[in-house]
């Protein structure tokens, strides 16, 4: 994968998108199946699931005029007003969800709870990108920031907030499949009866739900090219059927938008109608997905797709449906107000089809999502680390992670199988939808007020206009906690708690790093005591440090007294934007003085960058050293950055991948040579064996009049020390409470914190360096 190519492209993708109308037009058709098959598909259970609720159907037909009014209004305040026009302009450098929004926060205000900022990392081109500058002091939004930065428990509460939104998109990614393939299955009940349709529904519900999480291994750019067409088609169909039904059945029905049917509604309905909002929640599901969907798609594509096709479509959808309950008052008894009722019967199995198929995209699209904001908690310390698969070497950003894919299976099936009503699926599924929309009013409000400086009466205008709505969805959603909704909720506890407890140990372990950390010119004045000898290459020392000298190494020149000729104290770290440009990547220093031959370098990367593979980062490792050994001898250099200068070093340098600076002081080439020698044993067994060509990197200094004597020297034994080659100095440490600490802390640090390390992923370094050139430095922390 040539990630910074794809890097560079999404970072400059608002440019190109601007290009010409075909280009955003041509957007907005592809977000149709990746963003919108969420809420498409919401016309399958909204009418079903609310008058589930004792709410009658009556000749006047104002409990269904009453609903339509109630689904037109939310529709159209909801993901319109707030989504479209206000959200969409909250992007972090063109990134969208719940951690774009706390990114922005991070970075407009000292909230952020990660232990390793540094100022160098406000200098990168993407941390304030857009940003309005500086508030005035006497300002409230420089009153609000000052507040949040000197409390630590407004800081706590503000990431348990982010991370509470963040649980409940995952509870929206078990309860959001279930549902609209379980409706979608539903249809069948029309062509059989009832003995033998809950035989079939149930299973057939569960084997399309195991097929689609099979599916996910594939990544989504092996099968998307289906997706857009397939959504396309069931709005057209459903916005067809809306049509047909309203001028058979009732032209008459659009008075029925009149907000004066809602106040009808609830005053006629009154306790009834007001439980029945769970259900008209359910039209708003994969509103958030609008926001979330940002990182592949411009603002103004996924504005010109909702407003021009998905919002029109799902409201003569709505309209027809209510226009032909209008007229089928014994409905009720038998269909619960299904979907299927409403289609003309000689249409009922192309649109079963195309549902089931409108179901599985709309699934797989919120899927994604869970896969993609779990990596970024991973990320940014707030989960634990797990295996991350990229799908596409072309679409930056699409992920498949296995161990929550198959977790994500086992709790649909637990859920379609527990249920088996779409009632209680939809009470769930309603619950964590209006619970995300609630962090996200809350967050926003913030945004307004910091990132954005504007007056906080429009801050709270916002928070009080959309938090009111959904507060009523909210409450409504709770009462039904017996009957449903406690599902989201114990997802959310058992998320939350993994997240915190995963962020808490390792903001103690970074904690007790800094803490023991020691200084270079202690430890080599113990020198000639302890026999310290240069060994020839490259040694590099992983640590969490972004300055001084890590414990777990002092620990090892203590038992093992020697390191190599070219030592690296190598960090590799998150921050928090999206994407860090190729060019800004690593930040370089020395570590003593020049002779003593120690660097440290640390590598940063955003929350939707990936680590490369080893050969390639260890190419761009030593070219940033390269270039920081030419930029301190006066041979150009780029940036430099105060930020924490090394003790008898100097300052540290922001220096960027061989890909993306065309003047090195090295050459790199790059050789295939065919490995011919093959064991005996294997030839005897084997007469044609294909051996590929292993390709070998080559460094080379050249003469340049540029570079000083010293340098050249130091150039020429980094190529040599590479070319003896690279060891990995990695620390394996376990963390205990100490003596006297509460019981908490030692549940949260020796059972919680300890079991999810052991079960975790090692870090991506770990895994690419290589076993015979790794040595690994166990270590125990007392926090």
């Amino acid at each position: 994968m040539d990630l910074d190519r794809g890097i560079v492209q999404n970072s400059d993708k608002v440019n190109w998108r601007k290009e010409s109308w075909k280009t955003v037009l041509t957007l907005a058709y592809q977000s149709l199946g990746v963003v919108y098959g969420e809420i498409s598909t919401s016309p399958l259970y909204v009418y079903r699931n609310t008058f589930a609720e004792d709410i009658g159907h009556s000749e006047t037909n104002e409990e269904i005029y009453g609903v339509l009014s109630l689904v037109f209004w939310t529709l159209t305040l909801v993901p319109l007003v707030k989504y479209v026009f206000i959200v969409l302009k909250a992007d972090d450098n063109g990134e969208g969800g719940t951690f774009a929004l706390y990114s922005l926060l991070c970075r407009h205000a000292k909230v952020g709870l990660l232990p390793n900022c540094q100022l160098a990392d406000e200098e990168l081109s993407e941390y304030k990108k857009h940003s309005c500058g500086m508030a005035p002091e006497r300002s409230l939004a420089f009153r609000l920031k000052s507040l949040l930065e000197r409390h630590k428990v407004l800081q706590r509460i503000l990431l348990v907030l982010a991370l509470l939104g963040t649980c409940m998109v995952i509870g929206v990614g078990v309860l959001k499949p279930t549902i609209s393939v379980f409706s979608a299955v539903s249809g069948l009940e029309l062509s059989m009866s009832k003995e033998h349709h809950r035989y079939v529904e149930v299973p057939g519900a569960c084997i399309i739900l195991i097929g689609l999480f099979a599916l996910q291994r594939y990544g989504t750019d092996k099968v998307g090219f289906l997706f857009a067409p397939i959504v396309c088609i069931w709005l057209f169909c459903i916005s067809a059927i809306g049509i047909y039904n309203i001028f058979y059945w009732n032209p008459h029905v659009y008075q029925a938008l009149s907000p004066y049917y809602v106040f009808q509604f609830l005053k006629k309905t009154r306790r009834g109608g007001w439980m029945a909002l769970c259900g008209i929640l359910l039209c708003i599901t994969g509103s958030e997905a609008m926001f979330a969907g940002l990182g592949h798609f411009s603002q103004l594509s996924i504005k010109i797709a909702f407003t021009s096709l998905v919002y029109p479509s799902l409201i003569l959808a709505y309209m027809g449906q209510a226009a032909y309950f209008s007229r089928h008052h014994d409905v009720e008894q038998e269909y619960h107000f299904g979907f299927y009722v409403s289609v003309p019967e000689k249409l009922r199995w192309p649109v079963l089809v195309i549902a089931i198929l409108a179901a599985v995209v709309g699934s797989q699209s919120i899927i994604t999502g869970t896969f993609s904001i779990i990596r970024q908690c991973s990320a940014l310390s707030c989960f634990p680390r797990v295996k991350v698969v990229h799908t596409s070497s072309k679409i930056h950003g699409q992920v498949y992670i296995p161990e929550i894919n198959w977790l994500l299976m086992l709790l649909c099936l637990a859920v379609t199988i527990g249920f088996r009503d779409t009632k209680l699926m939809g009470n769930a599924s309603g619950l964590a939808v209006v619970s995300v929309m609630l962090v996200t009013s809350c967050l926003m409000s913030l945004v307004i007020v910091i990132c954005w400086h504007k007056n906080v009466m429009l801050a709270i205008g916002f928070v009080l206009f959309f938090g009111t709505i959904e507060a009523l969805f909210f409450s409504a959603s709770v009462i039904k906690f017996f009957e449903g909704a406690w599902v989201p909720v114990a997802l959310a506890f058992v998320f939350l708690s993994v997240m915190c407890v995963w962020h808490y140990g390792t903001l103690k372990k970074y904690e007790f790093d800094v803490q023991n950390k020691v200084s270079l010119s202690w430890l080599l004045s113990l020198g000639p005591t302890l026999g310290f000898a240069r060994v020839r290459g490259i040694g590099l020392v992983h640590t969490e440090l972004v300055s001084g000298i890590p414990a777990i190494f002092s620990h090892f020149v203590t038992n093992l007294p020697a390191f190599h000729q070219i030592l690296v104290f190598l960090c590799i770290k998150h921050v928090p934007v999206p994407h860090v440009r190729p060019e800004e990547r690593f930040l370089v220093g020395r570590v003593g003085p020049r002779d003593f031959r120690v660097y440290r370098c640390i590598v940063r990367y955003g929350y939707h960058d990936v680590h490369k593979d080893d050969d390639e980062f260890e190419k761009d490792l030593v070219c940033s050293i390269a270039k920081f050994i030419q930029a301190g001898s006066g041979g150009g250099c780029n940036n430099s950055s105060n930020d924490e200068p090394e003790k008898g070093g100097g300052k540290m340098t922001v220096v960027g991948t061989c890909s993306s600076t065309s003047h090195h002081p090295i050459l790199v080439s790059e050789n295939a040579h065919e490995i011919n020698h093959v064991d005996k044993a294997e030839t005897s067994s084997e007469s044609h064996k294909v051996v590929k060509p292993k390709k070998k990197v080559r460094f080379i200094v050249p003469e340049s009049p540029k570079i000083d004597t010293g340098a050249m020297e130091e150039l020429k034994e980094l190529m040599q020390a590479r070319e003896v080659g690279v060891a990995y100095i990695i620390g394996q440490s376990y963390m205990r409470a100490k003596p006297g600490s509460s019981m908490l802390k030692k549940l949260a640090i020796n059972l919680g914190y300890e079991f999810l390390r052991k079960n975790s992923r090692e870090p991506s370094y770990e895994l690419s360096a290589p076993h015979a050139s790794s040595l690994e430095v166990g270590m125990m922390y007392q926090v």
